[in-house]
């Protein structure tokens, strides 16, 4: 490798003092510059021309539609979810109607299963209260008998008391 490096840097040396010519001068170095980065400044051009055309606009037109298609789904996504929060109000506003309907017929029971408790017992206490009234007339019957019999056997019980008591003088033996 050196070797090769050496020979070159001879032949270059060679060459430069084989044709020693005088220096060009400013301006005509800058017009062989200009002149010689024609065809490259084109090719440049070409070559951004190509760029945008066959790799900036389609990569441009994909990344719009792509985040088009994200905004979409993130709005559809946002759409479902309002939905979804409305149903859950309408099932809550149901279910606390459905429960206000269930506690409205609950009360309405609890009122006919006291109504109908208060007119049993008022049934049983009419019933107990025409028992008491037959019991006492029946007592009030038997006390009058009672009554008419001690007040029929109370001479005879009188008249023993008295010869009991007093034996001679009423004229008992005794």
């Amino acid at each position: 490798m050196e070797l090769l490096i050496h020979q070159a840097g001879i032949f270059l040396l060679a060459a430069s003092a084989a044709g020693a010519q005088p220096e060009p001068s400013l301006v005509d170095q800058v017009t062989q510059l200009l002149v010689g980065s024609v065809p490259t400044a084109l090719l440049f051009i070409l070559l951004v021309l190509a760029y945008q055309f066959l790799v900036q606009g389609p990569l441009s037109r994909t990344l719009d539609e792509r985040r088009a298609r994200t905004e979409g789904a993130i709005e559809d996504a946002h759409r479902a979810i309002a939905r979804a929060e409305e149903r859950a109000h309408e099932y809550e506003a149901k279910l606390r109607q459905a429960r206000s309907e269930i506690y409205k017929l609950r009360e309405q029971r609890v009122k006919q299963w006291n109504a109908e408790r208060d007119a049993a017992l008022e049934a049983t206490r009419k019933a107990a209260g025409q028992k008491v009234g037959e019991a006492k007339v029946q007592l009030e019957s038997e006390s009058a008998q009672a009554r008419q019999s001690i007040q029929g056997s109370a001479g005879d019980l009188a008249g023993r008391v008295v010869r009991a008591v007093l034996p001679l003088a009423a004229g008992g033996t005794r």
